[in-house]
């Protein structure tokens, strides 16, 4: 992953955009020395929230359990209870 600054970026927006979109590069943003952001592929962000879902229904699985509950076996069902569209 390439570090590039937050001026430098405003300044090569559509370079940045492109890398990221035809190279599939991954960018962190920095300000002052300091990681802030990061510019990635789609395909990234959603393989990373797919994988956030995932995560999540194993601790309300584990949660349920420590509780006596029966964990519910989709995640449709799951939203459903937890009153989430």
């Amino acid at each position: 992953m390439d570090r590039i600054t937050v001026a430098e970026a405003r300044k090569s927006f559509s370079e940045l955009i492109n890398q990221t979109l035809y190279r599939k590069k991954r960018h962190i943003l920095t300000k002052r020395k300091k990681d802030v952001a990061a510019v990635v592929p789609i395909e990234d962000l959603i393989l990373l929230t797919e994988l956030e879902d995932l995560i999540d229904i194993e601790e309300i699985k584990k949660a349920w359990a420590e509780q006596g509950k029966r964990p519910l076996k989709s995640w449709v069902k799951i939203k459903k209870t937890l009153g989430l569209k």
